[in-house]
């Protein structure tokens, strides 16, 4: 009896072993297959001096301030009709809130749907008592081993500079675009862009106009960041997070502190049962939508273990799901997330407070809806405090998550063949755009919307986002011009009738 039991279980583990090794082997690559391609001659040095120019210029914005830095920002845009003038003289230029820049390179045929490529004039600030710590000045643009150094050297004045330095190739050679190309350049994406991507949108609603493909930046060029991938792994994000900030002000009878409340019923006791109930409890998260495409695609091309799991979610999924969520990065990809950023209460050691006031920060997958956070977080509220007593209500700014633009179409088709011919051996897949950008402002006029900038980032680069010593190479610019002269010459063609 047994010997009988051990072989059937020895049957259906050898069945298992089959099926897990059938599905890993029947998912097969998903890359393009692309003939190499000429490498365009540049002059990278010249580019790079070029882009040090334009991280010189202190163009941080300011969401409460519009005219914080203007002579900065108008400092660039003389640089940029200075070192690009075949641009200007072959695209019109006009001037959007200010200090955003909308660029039109009129294409021959009238007919065919225009496109858009997008970028951001603006900065962060360094962090105060930071400035010691950079290798080089924030602000010199200094060229140095093979890098240009400073604030927007990354984000976002490497991609601005690269789009331009590619029209004005493409224009000094003569080339004339069958579709309409649009160059948008906000001021203010770093502070959630009303005042220029907004306007450049609205602008453009207001002319008709419906875009066939906007590229904006976005998801990078990835090298080992991610298990069991040894290739560089560029992802398109095909998607971004929604944005919701909520207040929520509790209120309770202020009084001396040598006379407390009954257990949990002042305002600084519910605010934190408040507050631990909805850390505790965020929204499930999963391996679906735009992330489960992205591991589909990626699966075939991994090796070992990893590769029979996400090709088996069937039977890994939770396990897989555990991985991921044990991680910021890719926890942010499965769910809406939860973040509490603000609290304030009290003043005086010896004073209960009558109010406190808390701010949680959510970022929205796609799918999840405003109203369906708040609704949830008022239950969350009053369930963990047994009290009507608060007011809760969102901050101004907040947008649901982007529309998922489709991988199945052309638009994608083309993003995705050019990086495979300008960086040989990449791998490409859909990504979700954790952070926000100026291009989901572009949702009602396009339907074709990637968030994708052609930068080389190894984990040791990650932190420089936004922190200290950012930096590019030199190499890695020339790369991204390449890749926009090739964008822009395969892209503004028409279609085919």
């Amino acid at each position: 009896m047994i010997k009988k039991l051990m072989l059937g279980v020895l049957a259906l583990v050898l069945l298992l072993v089959v099926v897990l090794a059938f599905n890993t082997i029947r998912k097969g690559s998903r890359q393009l297959d692309v003939p190499p391609i000429a490498v365009l001659q540049l002059d990278e040095a010249g580019a790079a001096a070029r882009l040090g120019e334009a991280v010189r210029l202190r163009t941080i914005s300011s969401r409460d301030d519009a005219a914080l830095n203007a002579d900065q920002f108008k400092q660039f845009h003389a640089l940029l009709q200075e070192r690009f003038p075949k641009t200007h003289a072959a695209l019109k230029r006009e001037v959007v809130g200010d200090l955003s820049l909308l660029y039109t390179w009129p294409g021959s045929n009238p007919k065919a749907q225009p496109i858009l490529l997008m970028a951001h004039l603006d900065v962060v600030p360094v962090a105060p008592g930071t400035e010691k710590d950079w290798s080089e000045d924030a602000f010199s643009g200094k060229v140095k081993d093979g890098f240009v150094w400073g604030r927007g050297s990354w984000d976002d004045k490497g991609n601005v500079m690269a789009q331009l330095e590619a029209v004005e190739i493409l224009v000094a050679s003569g080339y004339k675009p069958e579709r309409t190309v649009y160059l948008a350049y906000g001021a203010d994406e770093e502070v959630f862009g009303a005042r220029g991507a907004a306007r450049i949108a609205a602008l453009l609603k207001e002319r008709n106009v419906h875009l066939d493909l906007v590229v904006d930046e976005g998801l990078l060029i990835a090298e080992g960041l991610m298990p069991g991938l040894d290739k560089p792994t560029a992802l398109i994000g095909i998607a971004e997070k929604g944005l919701l900030s909520v207040v929520l002000k509790m209120s309770a009878t202020p009084g001396h502190s040598s006379m407390p409340p009954p257990k949990g019923t002042s305002a600084i006791a519910m605010m934190s049962a408040a507050l631990k109930r909805v850390d505790d409890d965020q929204l499930p998260g999963g391996i679906r939508g735009v992330a489960g495409e992205m591991f589909a695609t990626l699966a075939p091309e991994m090796s070992g273990f990893s590769r029979v799991a996400l090709s088996n979610l069937w039977l890994f999924g939770p396990v897989v799901q555990k991985q991921l969520e044990a991680r910021a990065s890719t926890n942010a990809m499965l769910r809406t997330t939860t973040a509490l950023t603000i609290i304030n209460a009290g003043n005086r050691e010896n004073v209960l407070p009558g109010r406190a006031e808390a701010t949680v920060n959510f970022r929205l997958l796609p799918g999840d809806t405003r109203e369906q956070v708040l609704d949830r977080m008022k239950n969350q509220v009053a369930e963990a405090t047994r009290s009507d007593k608060f007011e809760l209500f969102a901050l101004p700014g907040a947008v649901d998550a982007s529309k998922v633009s489709p991988t199945d179409s052309a638009q994608y088709a083309l993003i995705n063949r050019t990086i495979r011919e300008v960086f040989p051996g990449t791998l490409v897949a859909p990504g979700l755009m954790i952070g926000a950008t100026d291009s989901i402002r572009f949702g009602e006029i396009s339907d074709h919307i990637f968030k994708f900038s052609p930068v080389r980032a190894k984990p040791e680069d990650l932190p420089r986002f936004h922190g200290t010593n950012e930096r590019i190479a030199s190499s890695n610019l020339a790369e991204m011009i390449r890749f926009y002269h090739r964008l822009l010459t395969e892209g503004a063609k028409a279609p085919q009738t």
